[in-house]
């Protein structure tokens, strides 16, 4: 899979981030880079918590931190995970959770586009594109309240 120049470096950014997740439970790090409208990367790793309800993903951290920071459309994800897997799990995309898809589709919805996504095997060799609303395939979101 051939990625635009802005995708490589979002996705090598979020391998970056990587080792900011704190995740002594699963040892599973996700790193997030969203690429808001601006061009600008705002990053976020996945930071668990013994209460494993309280724990937030890298994708909903990144897009937290965009908001706080005053960005609200992005025109793109790069997520890249790793963990203890073997070696058939280490060849596979992690996509995000149904959480982070439903809040990327509410940001999406902000920015009035469909941003592209970029899921990264933990060894960059199996790389999909994909968008926020291929994802997300019968949303739920304002228009529905």
């Amino acid at each position: 899979m051939s990625l635009t120049e802005e995708q490589q470096a979002a996705l090598d950014a979020a391998e970056g981030i990587l080792a900011r997740s704190y995740s002594p439970y699963s040892h599973f790090a996700v790193g997030a880079c969203l690429v808001v409208a601006d061009g600008t990367h705002v990053l976020g790793a996945n930071v668990e918590n013994a209460a494993y309800g309280s724990s937030i993903c890298a994708e909903r951290a990144a897009l937290v931190r965009a908001n706080a920071e005053g960005h609200r459309a992005f025109h793109g994800v790069a997520v890249i995970a790793r963990g203890p897997v073997d070696e058939e799990a280490a060849a596979k995309v992690t996509g995000p959770c149904g959480a982070c898809r439903q809040i990327l589709l509410e940001f999406a919805d902000i920015g009035g586009n469909d941003p592209w996504v970029v899921l990264a095997s933990p060894d960059k060799r199996t790389i999909e594109v994909t968008s926020v609303r291929a994802l997300v395939p019968y949303p739920f979101g304002p228009a529905n309240l």
